[in-house]
Order: C-alpha cells, then sequence, then structure tokens
C-alpha cells in the first residue's frame, strides 16, 4: 500500500455490535477497505492470513485487560491500531504491540488516519492519549522547504479532518479559490503531489496531530 493506494484493514473486536458498525464506518470512508472482521479468539491468525491486510484496527473494549494480553501474544507483522476507552491505557497497548492509539469515539477520517499513519511504518497517537511520535525511531524525515504560513496550517489541519475544499471555506470563512490556492500552496512546500500525501508528510514532521 502507498501512501496514495487503498488503505486494506481487518477490524478486529468481541462485541458483534461494535464490530460490524465499526467495519460499516470505515468502509464508508474514501480509500478504505475493511478486508475481514474478526472477534480476538483462535480464528484471528486464520482472518489475518487470508486478507493481507495494511493495518489491524482493534477495538479493545472498556475492559481491555483481556484484549490487551491477547494483542501481545499475537505475533504477526500487520501494524495494530488500538481503540481505548481510557486514554491512559495508550501505554499499556503500545507496550503489547500496537503501533497507534485513538479513542474510541474518535471520527472515522481520524481512524482512517491513524491506521494510514501505521501502515506507511509511522505510530500514531490520538492527542487525547499522549500526542502523536511522528517518525520511526532514528528516523528523521528532511524539513519542508519553506515554513507554512498560519493560514496554510489551518488549511492543512482541515485537510487533514477530510474536509473537501468548499467545507474548509465555509468554517475559515474564505471563498473555495483561496482554499485552492492554499492548498497547491502547502503541497509545493510538502512537496507532496496530493491531499493525502500531504498529510502523511505533515504526521511525519510533526506539523499535525491527529
Amino acid at each position: 500500500m502507498t501512501a496514495t493506494g487503498t488503505l486494506r484493514t481487518v477490524v478486529v473486536a468481541d462485541d458483534l455490535l461494535a464490530r460490524a458498525g465499526l467495519a460499516a464506518l470505515l468502509s464508508a470512508e474514501p480509500g478504505c477497505r475493511v478486508v475481514g472482521q474478526t472477534p480476538a479468539d483462535d480464528d484471528l491468525a486464520a482472518v489475518l492470513d487470508a486478507a493481507a491486510a495494511d493495518a489491524v484496527v482493534w477495538d479493545l473494549g472498556r475492559d481491555p485487560a483481556d484484549a490487551l494480553a491477547r494483542l501481545a501474544a499475537l505475533d504477526r507483522a500487520e501494524p495494530v491500531l488500538a481503540l481505548l476507552a481510557d486514554g491512559e491505557a495508550a501505554a499499556d497497548a503500545l507496550a503489547a504491540g500496537a503501533h497507534g492509539a485513538v479513542p474510541r469515539g474518535a471520527s472515522p477520517k481520524i481512524v482512517v488516519a491513524a491506521a494510514r499513519a501505521i501502515a506507511d511504518g509511522l505510530i500514531a497517537i490520538h492527542p487525547s492519549c499522549g500526542g502523536v511520535i511522528p517518525v520511526k525511531p532514528g528516523e528523521s524525515p528532511p524539513p519542508v522547504a519553506e515554513p507554512l504560513s498560519e493560514r496554510e496550517a489551518e488549511v492543512l489541519s482541515l485537510v487533514a479532518e477530510g474536509l473537501a475544499n468548499k467545507e474548509i471555506a465555509a468554517r475559515l470563512r474564505i471563498s473555495e479559490h483561496t482554499v485552492r490556492f492554499h492548498v497547491r500552496a502547502l503541497l509545493g512546500k510538502l512537496g507532496t503531489q496530493n491531499r493525502t500525501e500531504a498529510v502523511v508528510r505533515a504526521l511525519r514532521l510533526g506539523l499535525i496531530t491527529l
């Protein structure tokens, strides 16, 4: 998977309704395909083998102790994004092998952005779970060619939320033409070809948080 390709995800949750609801929400997001659903039981490895997923989105539930134990015992290459009822459990989730953590109530756009980030080799932690670690250990991404202006940074944050130009224009009370101008400018400064690449690179540089 590339920054612009389809993100293949497997949804893991012991609660059937939570699992089905999460899968439906993620499937509705552009660029995200749910290729498997399963509880965290003995069939988990088989589902992952069949799915060939880029990332696993794992709802640890309201009492994550058992799920954390199963996560720690999981020996897989697929990165795991943990959905947490309590942000303080983020450290435990990372210690158990997760590559990212977001609240269970996060929007589907946030979940997909975090899942895409971990699929690209990052560690992504929602601010409510302790902030974002934007790059792999030991990796220092090259800086932007030119610092973003305050308005460009605002536009970038809204792009990261998945807003279209019309929605950004309404939020910032500017014209769509001006939004397009700022998007082109920030793409140039970040050295990226499209909005998705810009969000991934901005995460790497720590310019935005999820």
